[in-house]
């Protein structure tokens, strides 16, 4: 128990404080073949390109210890490319829809019509096209667009961020927010659990009490002793906080493991789940609408490939092939301690498009949930670090276990000896 509290004394302080396992961040795009049929209201053909591989290193910085049991921390990532791991390159281009102005066209779809005559005259203008050629890396790490501040000018603050935009200009080199969770001090079932994040104790995304409650652990370790149920962690990322599922018990390098999974329910809608309502407005299971914490994008997130989702969304594109293997995402904790040994977590981004009256760069394009892209965070316990591991919380208590017999063993002679003597 002294051990797994978050304290600087214990054998895991320093694996919390500066994580060693050896992160990687896989990042696979969908390339659109057929850009110029979709524009005429074809079904887009899909290609998949990468994985793109980074990668990972976390650490906790601003760790302030406070009376309530608690701790307050900053976790930063930093992001390096690994071309000897990767598919590719980032400087090929990929095909992709033009995020910003397809986005832009949908959130401005029930705006008056000089606004939207206002933007399709700045698109033309700067000729901007439904589709963009782009590098790998100006898609992740950000490019400079005009179109960002045209935005801004006809309808001001609809975009937060002004000259570049990138899908994870806010990933790498940042902090995900800050986190306050308990130590374990006083309550060992509470260790790891979080206390507030950002200092709120529940978020404002969406429509119920219950999809707003932070809820678990920040997903990195949790309370020793766990059962074969289930397990939660707030992930800033996706803006909730997510339920796994305990699908069976196993062993990773010889340490015992429980492996958790997503349930089916975990994108689900409203209609076939009641307690996702509130994340809600919904449209197929799946996918989760995550416009309201994406500065009312149209953005979803979803299971690779749409795996686990309804069979109408992996119809309406050609190119998907969902599978458990390949696109299910899962969690091996030793169950003892609560602490991970081998993870890999997996999420789709998807842009809604469709033809916008008024904007005639949309053309006729049919309403569709476009998948993007999708990464996975793997890691694992390896090294110096998984022999540590395995001697004092796999070996040791094992041979402790055995002495103990042996004692045993030996008292019974000594016992019936004494009984007899007298």
């Amino acid at each position: 128990l002294q051990n797994v509290r978050i304290d600087p004394s214990s054998i895991s302080f320093q694996m919390w404080k500066d994580i060693p396992v050896p992160f990687y961040l896989s990042v696979h795009f969908f390339e659109v073949l057929n850009p110029k049929q979709v524009l005429q209201g074809g079904k887009p053909v899909l290609s998949q390109r990468g994985p793109y591989v980074y990668r990972e290193y976390r650490y906790k910085t601003n760790i302030t210890f406070h009376d309530n049991d608690t701790v307050s921390y900053l976790e930063y990532r930093h992001l390096f490319f690994q071309p000897d791991l990767s598919n590719g390159t980032e400087d090929e281009y990929i095909v992709v829809p033009n995020i910003l102005m397809m986005g832009a066209a949908v959130m401005m779809e029930k705006l008056p019509n000089f606004v939207k005559i206002l933007l399709s005259g700045a698109l033309a203008g700067l000729k901007q096209e439904a589709f963009m050629n782009r590098t790998v890396g100006e898609i992740m790490w950000g490019y400079e667009d005009p179109l960002v501040d045209t935005i801004n000018t006809i309808v001001p603050g609809l975009l937060p961020f002004k000259g570049k935009f990138g899908l994870f200009m806010d990933f790498n080199d940042s902090d995900s927010g800050l986190f306050t969770v308990n130590t374990g001090m006083k309550n060992i079932s509470q260790v790891h659990m979080v206390d507030s994040w950002n200092g709120l104790k529940k978020v404002n995304y969406w429509q119920s009490s219950q999809c707003n409650m932070i809820n678990g652990t920040a997903g990195e370790m949790w309370p020793p002793f766990m059962s074969p149920t289930s397990l939660e962690f707030y992930s800033p990322d996706a803006c909730r906080s997510m339920t796994l599922v305990y699908e069976q018990s196993g062993h990773f390098e010889g340490v015992p493991t429980y492996r958790f999974v997503a349930p089916k329910t975990l994108f689900a809608n409203g209609t076939d789940y009641p307690p996702n309502e509130g994340f809600c407005p919904c449209m197929q299971s799946g996918i989760q609408n995550v416009s309201t914490c994406r500065f009312d994008a149209p953005m979803f997130i979803s299971h690779p490939h749409f795996y686990n989702g309804d069979p109408s969304l992996v119809n309406a594109v050609e190119g998907l092939h969902p599978s458990k293997d390949q696109h299910g995402l899962f969690l091996d904790v030793h169950p003892m301690t609560g602490i991970p040994m081998n993870c890999s977590i997996k999420l789709q981004l998807n842009l809604y498009i469709k033809h916008v009256s008024g904007i005639l760069q949309t053309g006729k394009i049919k309403p569709v949930v476009l998948p993007l892209l999708w990464f996975a965070e793997s890691g694992s316990i390896e090294g110096s670090v998984l022999k540590q591991f395995y001697n004092n919380l796999v070996l040791l208590p094992s041979v402790l276990d055995y002495v103990q017999y042996i004692f045993l063993g030996l008292s019974v002679p000594l016992i019936i000896s004494a009984a007899v003597l007298m």
